[in-house]
């Protein structure tokens, strides 16, 4: 099984369900993007962690590395695994010195943790290809730049109107998912990429 390395892009406030966010992770060594829905509770202790703070009391996840520190449990990485249904699996995998194991764990959760142990996030190329948003070259951008002006009004239409994703066509969805990773909206994005993917 070919692991693929992630980091950590971007974590923004869901415009469409409120008390989400979309945290975004990026393929170390290309151009594909994997956003993934998480809860308000976890995107603050992923933030707090990012930007270095110091909490007054320790959070769920400090509490968990202080326990595993303490009963001399590493963390060596952070696998997101499957994708079942547009649900996320993940593992964080483990070592005591003497075994490895690994625990199953939502994404938000093990991103959490594996941020406070500095250890790698991981995926696999199924998970990837199926929920993996690929930015376009922008060269490419570039030289499609005229083709798109004179089919704006097209777009425009397409991406104002307030049609149901699945009474969209497809070449209006490519577009509009275009528009998306332009604006790095990755939540709507997310949201054209499944129903691309449901058509597929």
């Amino acid at each position: 099984m070919k692991k693929i390395q992630l980091e950590i892009l971007g974590l923004s406030s869901s415009q469409s369900q409120t008390g989400s966010f979309a945290l975004v992770l990026g393929e170390r060594d290309g151009n594909r993007r994997l956003p993934i829905i998480i809860g308000m509770f976890e995107a603050q202790s992923i933030a707090i962690q990012i930007e270095k703070i110091n909490p007054n009391r320790p959070l769920t996840h400090d509490l968990f590395k202080t326990f595993a520190e303490q009963v001399s449990v590493n963390i060596t990485e952070i696998l997101i695994s499957d994708l079942k249904e547009g649900v996320f699996y993940s593992k964080i995998m483990c070592t005591d010195g003497d075994k490895d194991f690994e625990l199953d764990a939502r994404p938000s959760d093990a991103i959490a943790i594996g941020l406070r142990f500095g250890v790698p996030i991981y995926t696999v190329e199924s998970v990837l290809s199926e929920a993996g948003i690929i930015l376009s070259d922008l060269e490419e951008e570039d030289e499609d730049a005229e083709e798109m002006a004179v089919k704006s009004s097209t777009s425009s239409s397409a991406s104002s109107s307030k049609e149901p994703l699945n009474q969209t066509s497809v070449e209006d969805l490519n577009k509009m998912l275009n528009e998306a990773l332009e604006k790095e909206d990755y939540e709507r994005a997310a949201k054209i990429r499944d129903e691309l993917n449901k058509r597929n």
